[in-house]
């Protein structure tokens, strides 16, 4: 068993419309934290927010990243969100393509 972190990371962030989630996904990529952001419209979250059930329309982001570029892209996405509280979630990549792995590595190139 490899006690090796992973390089790479799929992240999740929902937004709350995709004019949001495009200026979002824009500066990632151009600030160079994300080889690419993939934004999914259509999302219906319902979670519980001060004591109440919501119901929200969301776009929801798949941010595609190197581990090492993790903390400033958190960093980033947190001053540009409008949430309170906007979720975050970091999943490693255990694998994938190799050549998309290289691409991504280089952070599209």
């Amino acid at each position: 068993m490899t006690t090796d972190t992973p390089p790479y990371r799929l992240l999740l962030s929902a937004c709350p419309d995709a004019a949001t989630a495009e200026r979002i996904a824009t500066a990632l990529v151009e600030e160079r934290l994300a080889a690419c952001v993939t934004a999914l419209p259509g999302a219906r979250s319902v979670y519980r927010w001060q004591g109440a059930i919501e119901h929200a329309d969301e776009c929801v982001l798949l941010i595609k990243a190197r581990a090492a570029d993790y903390p400033a892209l958190e960093q980033r996405l947190l001053a540009l969100h409008p949430y309170d509280v906007p979720e975050l979630l970091a999943l490693p990549v255990l694998a994938g393509n190799p050549a998309y792995l290289a691409w991504l590595e280089a952070r599209g190139g």
